[in-house]
């Protein structure tokens, strides 16, 4: 694919074919993906890619313990609520994928349906979870540093056929994923990619999102014209 299908035609996949990855490709994927820049040469990401019961495990810890309430314990910050055109743009999406879905306003079975899917990192054959070295927490490089990556590894999946979604509802309970991914505590935990086969006949994956034009994001100086 020319570079400027892969990214203009990429989508996030929520809903995948149930058949594995193999593990051949995902390492080819992973090998483009490291190529992604990175300050002074650092590299402080690391991957554990994670299928088969050992991610059933994780998905089932993560549901059991949100839906009994236990405090979500995602290792980045949060920070405030979105407001203004932020939140704009995340009813707006979230009005998409409700929409492609048949998920009424009112439907709180569906929406549940929806919010226990993203629970179960949308019950992807394959989760790549993205630490970075704790010795270097702190600092905001380390988290922009795995950003570049990420962005790298959603692309270069997309190359080989593969969809991804990046989800962090799926690691809400850190404490589940540290021990069934075996990510020891010199770790942190930024984020997770699912990855699979994308299903075509599911509607959510037609879903693009609108993104701002150019001249809303680019201040342009120094230029003639």
């Amino acid at each position: 694919m020319e570079f400027k299908d892969v990214v203009m035609g990429r989508r996030s996949i929520r809903g995948y074919q149930q058949k594995p990855v193999p593990k051949a490709l995902i390492r080819e994927v992973l090998e483009m993906a490291i190529r992604a820049p990175t300050s002074l040469n650092t590299q402080p990401w690391n991957f554990y890619v994670v299928t088969g019961e050992v991610l059933d495990r994780i998905r089932e810890g993560n549901v059991e313990r949100n839906l009994a309430g236990v405090p979500d314990s995602r290792e980045f910050r949060m920070g405030p609520g979105y407001e203004g055109v932020h939140r704009e743009r995340q009813i707006g999406i979230a009005i998409q994928l409700f929409e492609a879905m048949g998920i009424e306003r009112h439907d709180k079975e569906k929406r549940m349906d929806w919010v226990l899917r993203g629970f179960r990192q949308f019950d992807a054959p394959v989760s790549i979870v993205i630490t970075y070295d704790k010795s270097i927490q702190g600092s905001d490089i380390a988290p922009f540093d795995c950003g570049g990556v990420v962005n790298c590894l959603v692309n270069a999946a997309w190359s080989k056929g593969l969809g991804c979604v990046i989800n962090s509802q799926g690691i809400m309970q850190s404490p589940v994923v540290r021990e069934h991914a075996g990510i020891p505590d010199d770790q942190v935990i930024q984020t997770c990619v699912a990855m699979g086969w994308p299903d075509d006949s599911f509607p959510a994956n037609a879903v693009v999102s609108t993104r701002k034009s150019v001249d809303e994001a680019a201040t342009f100086v120094g230029f003639d014209d």
